[in-house]
Protein backbone atom coordinates (compact mmCIF):
# COMPACT_ATOMS: atom_id res chain seq x y z
CA UNK A 1 0.00 0.00 0.00
CA UNK A 2 1.13 3.47 -0.84
CA UNK A 3 1.69 5.16 2.67
CA UNK A 4 3.28 1.83 4.21
CA UNK A 5 6.42 2.03 6.44
CA UNK A 6 6.48 5.75 5.41
CA UNK A 7 7.44 7.98 8.06
CA UNK A 8 4.24 10.55 8.14
CA UNK A 9 4.51 13.23 10.91
CA UNK A 10 0.98 15.52 12.15
CA UNK A 11 0.58 18.29 14.10
CA UNK A 12 -2.19 19.15 15.51
CA UNK A 13 -2.41 15.26 15.98
CA UNK A 14 -4.37 15.16 19.58
CA UNK A 15 -7.81 16.43 17.86
CA UNK A 16 -10.40 17.01 14.88
CA UNK A 17 -8.79 16.25 11.63
CA UNK A 18 -4.61 15.54 12.48
CA UNK A 19 -6.49 12.56 14.96
CA UNK A 20 -8.55 11.01 12.22
CA UNK A 21 -5.23 10.78 9.82
CA UNK A 22 -3.41 9.33 12.68
CA UNK A 23 -6.29 6.60 12.89
CA UNK A 24 -6.52 6.03 9.28
CA UNK A 25 -2.82 6.20 8.35
CA UNK A 26 -2.17 3.80 11.35
CA UNK A 27 -4.62 1.27 9.37
CA UNK A 28 -2.66 2.08 5.97
CA UNK A 29 0.52 1.06 7.44
CA UNK A 30 2.51 4.19 8.15
CA UNK A 31 4.98 4.84 10.98
CA UNK A 32 3.78 8.44 12.64
CA UNK A 33 5.29 10.94 14.34
CA UNK A 34 2.65 12.74 16.40
CA UNK A 35 2.73 16.23 17.51
CA UNK A 36 0.49 18.48 19.92
CA UNK A 37 0.71 20.24 23.33
CA UNK A 38 -1.45 17.92 25.36
CA UNK A 39 1.00 14.62 25.99
CA UNK A 40 -1.92 12.70 27.66
CA UNK A 41 -4.35 12.52 24.69
CA UNK A 42 -1.54 11.39 22.40
CA UNK A 43 -0.01 8.53 24.52
CA UNK A 44 -3.93 7.68 24.31
CA UNK A 45 -4.43 7.83 21.14
CA UNK A 46 -1.02 5.92 20.41
CA UNK A 47 -2.51 3.08 22.29
CA UNK A 48 -5.62 3.08 19.70
CA UNK A 49 -3.13 2.74 16.89
CA UNK A 50 -1.57 -0.22 14.80
CA UNK A 51 1.75 0.35 13.95
CA UNK A 52 5.10 2.39 15.37
CA UNK A 53 4.01 5.59 16.76
CA UNK A 54 6.46 8.65 18.01
CA UNK A 55 4.85 11.39 20.52
CA UNK A 56 6.72 14.66 20.07
CA UNK A 57 5.01 17.08 22.34
CA UNK A 58 5.00 20.59 21.55
CA UNK A 59 3.33 24.36 21.53
CA UNK A 60 4.04 25.77 17.97
CA UNK A 61 3.52 28.93 19.71
CA UNK A 62 7.19 29.02 20.52
CA UNK A 63 8.38 29.27 16.82
CA UNK A 64 11.83 30.59 17.44
CA UNK A 65 12.23 26.42 18.48
CA UNK A 66 10.94 24.58 15.39
CA UNK A 67 13.96 24.48 13.91
CA UNK A 68 14.98 22.39 16.66
CA UNK A 69 11.64 20.49 16.66
CA UNK A 70 12.30 19.52 13.09
CA UNK A 71 15.54 18.01 14.12
CA UNK A 72 14.36 15.69 16.58
CA UNK A 73 11.52 14.30 14.41
CA UNK A 74 13.93 13.43 11.90
CA UNK A 75 16.04 11.63 13.95
CA UNK A 76 13.12 9.32 15.47
CA UNK A 77 13.25 7.35 12.41
CA UNK A 78 16.19 8.96 10.54
CA UNK A 79 13.83 11.13 7.49
CA UNK A 80 10.54 11.63 7.13
CA UNK A 81 8.50 11.22 3.92
CA UNK A 82 5.58 13.50 4.86
CA UNK A 83 4.42 16.22 6.96
CA UNK A 84 0.83 16.74 7.34
CA UNK A 85 0.49 20.54 9.47
CA UNK A 86 -2.85 20.33 10.69
CA UNK A 87 -2.63 22.44 13.92
CA UNK A 88 -4.78 25.47 14.00
CA UNK A 89 -7.17 27.46 15.57
CA UNK A 90 -10.33 29.38 14.90
CA UNK A 91 -11.91 32.50 15.74
CA UNK A 92 -15.43 33.65 16.83
CA UNK A 93 -15.79 37.64 17.25
CA UNK A 94 -15.92 41.01 15.44
CA UNK A 95 -13.08 42.48 14.12
CA UNK A 96 -13.91 45.72 16.22
CA UNK A 97 -13.83 43.33 19.57
CA UNK A 98 -10.73 41.35 18.87
CA UNK A 99 -7.22 42.18 20.49
CA UNK A 100 -4.44 42.73 18.55
CA UNK A 101 -3.13 40.03 21.28
CA UNK A 102 -5.86 37.35 19.37
CA UNK A 103 -4.45 38.03 16.51
CA UNK A 104 -1.03 37.67 16.78
CA UNK A 105 -2.01 34.35 18.53
CA UNK A 106 -4.09 33.30 15.21
CA UNK A 107 -0.90 34.56 13.34
CA UNK A 108 1.43 32.73 15.15
CA UNK A 109 0.11 28.74 14.59
CA UNK A 110 -2.20 29.09 12.14
CA UNK A 111 0.81 31.27 9.32
CA UNK A 112 3.91 31.54 10.99
CA UNK A 113 4.39 27.84 12.51
CA UNK A 114 3.74 26.05 9.42
CA UNK A 115 6.32 28.07 7.39
CA UNK A 116 8.82 28.04 10.25
CA UNK A 117 8.37 24.37 9.76
CA UNK A 118 8.47 24.27 6.11
CA UNK A 119 11.79 26.31 5.88
CA UNK A 120 13.13 24.22 8.48
CA UNK A 121 12.61 20.75 6.85
CA UNK A 122 12.63 21.81 3.21
CA UNK A 123 16.63 20.81 3.15
CA UNK A 124 15.99 17.32 4.26
CA UNK A 125 13.49 16.98 1.65
CA UNK A 126 15.60 18.61 -0.87
CA UNK A 127 18.73 16.62 -0.04
CA UNK A 128 16.94 13.25 -0.43
CA UNK A 129 15.07 14.89 -3.35
CA UNK A 130 11.68 14.00 -2.34
CA UNK A 131 9.00 14.40 0.25
CA UNK A 132 5.04 15.75 0.78
CA UNK A 133 4.31 18.72 3.04
CA UNK A 134 0.63 19.63 3.41
CA UNK A 135 -1.11 21.81 4.98
CA UNK A 136 -4.72 22.14 6.20
CA UNK A 137 -6.10 25.37 5.61
CA UNK A 138 -10.19 25.83 5.55
CA UNK A 139 -12.21 27.41 2.63
CA UNK A 140 -11.84 30.82 4.91
CA UNK A 141 -8.64 30.93 2.91
CA UNK A 142 -10.13 31.88 -0.30
CA UNK A 143 -12.98 34.25 0.78
CA UNK A 144 -13.77 36.36 4.02
CA UNK A 145 -16.77 35.44 6.28
CA UNK A 146 -18.00 37.11 8.98
CA UNK A 147 -16.38 36.60 12.95
CA UNK A 148 -13.02 35.16 11.60
CA UNK A 149 -11.10 38.48 10.48
CA UNK A 150 -7.58 36.97 11.79
CA UNK A 151 -8.64 33.28 11.45
CA UNK A 152 -9.26 34.21 7.29
CA UNK A 153 -5.96 36.34 7.52
CA UNK A 154 -3.70 33.76 8.44
CA UNK A 155 -5.73 31.55 5.84
CA UNK A 156 -5.39 33.64 2.96
CA UNK A 157 -1.45 33.88 3.85
CA UNK A 158 -1.16 30.08 4.19
CA UNK A 159 -2.63 30.09 0.56
CA UNK A 160 0.15 32.98 -0.75
CA UNK A 161 2.90 31.12 0.98
CA UNK A 162 2.10 27.49 -0.02
CA UNK A 163 0.95 28.33 -3.65
CA UNK A 164 3.94 30.23 -4.35
CA UNK A 165 6.45 27.12 -3.02
CA UNK A 166 4.87 25.06 -5.39
CA UNK A 167 5.86 27.46 -8.29
CA UNK A 168 9.00 27.28 -6.95
CA UNK A 169 9.26 23.51 -6.40
CA UNK A 170 7.80 22.64 -9.73
CA UNK A 171 10.43 20.98 -11.02
CA UNK A 172 11.28 18.87 -7.64
CA UNK A 173 10.44 15.77 -6.45
CA UNK A 174 8.93 17.36 -3.49
CA UNK A 175 4.94 17.96 -3.44
CA UNK A 176 3.43 21.17 -1.73
CA UNK A 177 -0.26 20.37 -1.21
CA UNK A 178 -2.97 22.57 0.66
CA UNK A 179 -6.69 21.45 1.86
CA UNK A 180 -9.36 23.76 1.80
CA UNK A 181 -11.82 22.17 4.30
CA UNK A 182 -15.51 23.80 4.89
CA UNK A 183 -17.59 22.75 7.56
CA UNK A 184 -16.31 19.55 9.18
CA UNK A 185 -17.69 17.94 12.24
CA UNK A 186 -14.38 18.98 14.80
CA UNK A 187 -14.07 20.67 17.77
CA UNK A 188 -12.84 23.66 15.66
CA UNK A 189 -15.89 26.09 17.42
CA UNK A 190 -15.38 25.31 20.60
CA UNK A 191 -11.78 25.82 20.81
CA UNK A 192 -12.13 28.91 19.00
CA UNK A 193 -10.95 32.17 20.45
CA UNK A 194 -13.13 35.32 21.16
CA UNK A 195 -12.22 38.63 21.03
CA UNK A 196 -10.33 38.74 24.41
CA UNK A 197 -8.61 35.38 24.07
CA UNK A 198 -11.02 33.28 26.15
CA UNK A 199 -12.75 30.17 24.43
CA UNK A 200 -15.79 30.22 22.61
CA UNK A 201 -16.79 26.90 24.14
CA UNK A 202 -19.61 25.37 22.05
CA UNK A 203 -19.83 23.61 19.13
CA UNK A 204 -21.78 26.14 16.63
CA UNK A 205 -24.48 25.52 14.17
CA UNK A 206 -22.04 25.03 11.00
CA UNK A 207 -19.86 22.26 12.74
CA UNK A 208 -23.35 20.16 13.87
CA UNK A 209 -23.98 20.26 10.00
CA UNK A 210 -20.35 19.57 8.90
CA UNK A 211 -19.00 16.27 6.98
CA UNK A 212 -17.21 13.86 9.39
CA UNK A 213 -13.87 13.84 9.66
CA UNK A 214 -13.58 10.33 8.78
CA UNK A 215 -14.92 10.98 5.12
CA UNK A 216 -12.69 14.29 4.94
CA UNK A 217 -9.87 12.56 6.35
CA UNK A 218 -10.12 9.86 3.47
CA UNK A 219 -10.40 12.28 1.16
CA UNK A 220 -7.68 14.22 2.08
CA UNK A 221 -5.37 10.90 1.57
CA UNK A 222 -6.37 10.38 -1.15
CA UNK A 223 -5.54 13.53 -2.66
CA UNK A 224 -2.11 13.07 -1.17
CA UNK A 225 -2.01 9.85 -2.91
CA UNK A 226 -2.77 11.48 -5.86
CA UNK A 227 -0.11 13.91 -5.57
CA UNK A 228 -2.71 17.09 -5.75
CA UNK A 229 -1.73 20.40 -5.26
CA UNK A 230 -5.05 21.44 -3.85
CA UNK A 231 -7.75 19.91 -2.28
CA UNK A 232 -11.30 21.53 -1.78
CA UNK A 233 -13.35 19.30 0.74
CA UNK A 234 -16.39 21.12 0.45
CA UNK A 235 -20.18 20.95 0.53
CA UNK A 236 -22.53 23.46 0.47
CA UNK A 237 -19.66 26.00 0.74
CA UNK A 238 -19.46 25.47 -2.73
CA UNK A 239 -22.24 27.88 -3.58
CA UNK A 240 -20.83 30.32 -1.44
CA UNK A 241 -17.54 30.40 -3.13
CA UNK A 242 -19.49 30.53 -6.67
CA UNK A 243 -21.03 33.53 -5.44
CA UNK A 244 -18.06 34.96 -4.47
CA UNK A 245 -16.51 34.80 -7.84
CA UNK A 246 -19.93 35.25 -10.20
CA UNK A 247 -22.25 37.30 -7.58
CA UNK A 248 -20.18 38.98 -5.12
CA UNK A 249 -23.24 41.34 -4.19
CA UNK A 250 -25.01 38.64 -3.09
CA UNK A 251 -21.90 36.66 -1.54
CA UNK A 252 -21.48 39.47 0.63
CA UNK A 253 -25.04 39.96 1.81
CA UNK A 254 -25.77 36.51 2.36
CA UNK A 255 -22.25 36.20 4.18
CA UNK A 256 -23.52 39.30 6.55
CA UNK A 257 -27.06 37.55 7.16
CA UNK A 258 -25.23 34.20 8.09
CA UNK A 259 -22.14 35.09 10.07
CA UNK A 260 -23.41 38.26 11.95
CA UNK A 261 -26.81 38.46 12.05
Amino acid sequence: MHFENKIVWITGASSGIGRELAIQLSKLGAILILTSTNQDVLENLKTKLETKTHILVYNLLKTDGIFNLVHQAIQLEGKIDYVIQSAGISQRSLSSETSMEVYKTLMEINYFAPLALTQAILPHFKKQNAGNITVISSIAGLIGFPLRTGYCASKHAVKGYFETLQCELYKTNIDICIVYPGRIDTNISKNALLGDGSKFGITDDNNKVGMEVSICAKKILKGIYERKKNIFIVKSERILYWLWWFIPSLYYKIANAKGVN
